[in-house]
């Protein structure tokens, strides 16, 4: 396996810094993007530099905050600087939250979004004109089963937004391959622990709209909701698969890697639905005479 170097949003814990940590034991450089890399996520940055000495493995922190064009254009030409090229991005920020749809303000929605999907613009934009130059590369997309899979309620601005990033991918996909860039979507399931997404997650700003689903007819529908997700989840499921299953994908030859892998130990239909998806796609792209664009050239 070829030595990449990779950087990774949203990498100061869950599956961003499992995979980090996964990545460079492989042997990779890894940039581990995280915001506030010398206040709130200080740890984050520290433990970080602690494993990669610990383990004598290249993985170093890059401030990133993926919410600002100016921080993300200066963390990926850090990188360059220091790397010489960039060989994967791998589109992992994010942010959950939780409760009934009506109760968040559009202006939740928007910030959400900010972070779950207009994010990878920012990186994309930044990061992609060196892998385009190079005629080489890889982007590595978390996205998750709940774009076409089971959706359980009261998760409603987190599925909206994960699902507007899949999409995003899917059409990113096919415009980068004529420029020798891969695409691999990963499609976790429902982790309730290994990662903080649930811990973390955010509420309704209309405390008052949300007690009259919550104190009314959906009386217990948050709690049976999340116990439910537990539920499914089986009890040897790890979080750590998810970077198991990166560092597979990033290790296999150019030109082999899969379009999506789905790391879901609940089943929840995602892998069925989205088998279908993703045949219609390639279907259209060959009935349109551009199949070419399924899978990527060397330039």
């Amino acid at each position: 396996m070829s030595k990449q170097v990779i950087v990774i949003t949203g990498a100061s814990s869950g599956f961003g810094a499992l995979t980090a940590r996964a990545l460079a034991s492989a042997g990779h450089t890894v940039y581990a993007g995280m915001r506030a890399t010398t206040s709130r996520n200080a740890k984050a940055a520290a433990e970080a530099a602690a494993f990669a000495k610990e383990n004598g493995v290249d993985l170093r922190s890059v401030e990133l905050d993926v919410a600002s064009d100016a921080s993300v254009e200066a963390g990926i030409a850090t990188i360059i600087e220091e790397a010489g090229h960039l060989d994967v991005i791998m589109h992992n920020a994010g942010h959950m939250s939780f409760g009934p749809a009506e109760a968040f303000t559009p202006e939740q929605f928007a910030e959400l979004f900010d972070i779950n999907v207009l994010s990878t613009q920012r990186v994309n934009r930044a990061a992609l004109p060196y892998l385009r130059k190079q005629g080489k590369g890889l982007v590595v997309w978390v996205s998750s089963s709940s774009t076409r899979g089971g959706t359980p309620p009261y998760l409603s601005p987190y599925f909206a937004a994960k699902a507007a990033m899949d999409s995003l991918a899917v059409s990113y996909a096919a415009e980068l391959t004529r420029w020798g860039i891969e695409t691999s979507i990963i499609v976790p399931g429902a982790f309730t622990k290994g990662t903080n997404h649930f811990a973390h997650s955010g509420s309704p700003a209309d405390v008052v709209r949300a007690a009259e689903y919550n104190d009314g007819p959906y009386k217990g529908v948050p709690e049976q909701a999340l116990q439910g997700l537990a539920a499914l989840e089986p009890i040897d499921a790890d979080a750590g698969s998810v970077a198991v299953a990166i560092v597979d994908v990033i290790g296999m030859p150019f030109g082999k890697r899969p379009f999506r892998v789905h790391v879901d130990p609940s089943h929840d239909g995602a892998e069925i639905v989205n088998g279908v998806a993703d045949r219609v796609r390639a279907e259209m792209f060959r009935n349109i005479g551009l199949q070419d664009l399924l899978k990527p050239t060397t330039l």
